[in-house]
């Protein structure tokens, strides 16, 4: 249990943080841009500590993952959450700030229909619009129906090789002619583990990516770990002007995967990377080729 004295450090803090983002998000709205946080990024604790601690940081924005853990222990499926659990979790959220949760995932769909619509049936009554998940291509024409049903988007994501779609191209094979409601979910991080150029992949999906993973990495290859943005390999800022030309809006999901129990002095880092690129981008004149 939190002391007074605590209680009151975390108020200051968070309203300190809060300050001093305030003018870069200004920024990010021009642009059609939102920073969030993806509870996986602090799967060690509850998801009431999760909120926090991204409430902390300044960020207004979250993606919640398809397991939570209620405390900070043991997980249980998002979408098996109990009606009490649930609004546990809304009024959590409403009274740390936090304005929306952008995306859920990485969730399945599979090729089951029942099964397939409990999850957007708990989308849709949790107020998410958007899904990330890797469907198996039985189940595409399924997910196509459902996302045009309840006007909820999904968003491919890639885990690294071997996973289905850990190229790019098979991502596009899988929404091509389809509504725009699938699109991909951009996990930049995995396509440098996987040996991809980040920026060509942003390229051959241009115009249907629908959110980012948002992460850098300290080297190429599958024993990579996280890096505060722009300190590492993956072209941050570079990924980000590419972002701009496309004409992309959605949410950057901050998904560190490294120092689990105290990583958030390094996404205070990657905010400050995000605030600032947003200020020189937002000022920036860039017309889609």
């Amino acid at each position: 249990m939190k002391t007074p004295f605590l209680c009151i450090l975390f108020a200051l803090l968070s309203a300190f943080a809060s300050a001093q983002t305030s003018a870069s998000t200004a920024a990010a709205d021009r642009l059609g841009w939102q920073m969030a946080v993806h509870s996986y990024t602090f799967k060690e604790f509850s998801i009431f500590e999760a909120i926090d601690k991204t409430a902390a940081l300044g960020l207004k924005f979250m993606s919640l993952s398809g397991s939570v853990s209620l405390d900070g222990s043991n997980k249980v499926s998002t979408i098996d959450l109990s009606e009490k659990d649930q609004q546990a979790i809304k009024d959590k959220l409403k009274t740390a700030g936090i304005l929306k949760i952008v995306n859920m995932g990485v969730v399945q769909l599979p090729p089951d229909e029942a099964k397939s619509r409990k999850v957007f049936n708990f989308a849709k009554k949790f107020g998410i619009d958007m899904l990330v998940a890797e469907p198996e291509p039985a189940a595409l024409d399924l997910v196509e129906k459902l996302c045009k049903e309840y006007n909820i988007r999904v968003a491919i994501h890639d885990h690294p090789k071997p996973s289905r779609y850990w190229n790019p191209d098979t991502v596009a094979a899988a929404i091509k002619g389809r509504t725009p409601l699938m699109g991909d979910c951009a996990d930049v991080g995995h396509w440098i583990r996987s040996g991809l150029d980040p920026l060509e992949c942003l390229k051959k999906l241009d115009g249907r990516i629908l959110c980012l993973h948002f992460k850098d990495l300290n080297e190429p290859g599958m024993k990579a770990h996280d890096v505060p943005w722009g300190t590492g390999v993956g072209q941050t800022k570079t990924l980000m002007k590419e972002l701009l030309r496309q004409g992309f809006q959605g949410a950057f999901c901050v998904e560190y995967e490294y120092h689990w129990k105290n990583s958030s002095p390094e996404i205070a880092e990657c905010v400050k990377f995000f605030n600032a690129a947003c200020e020189e981008l937002g000022g920036a004149s860039v017309k889609k080729n």
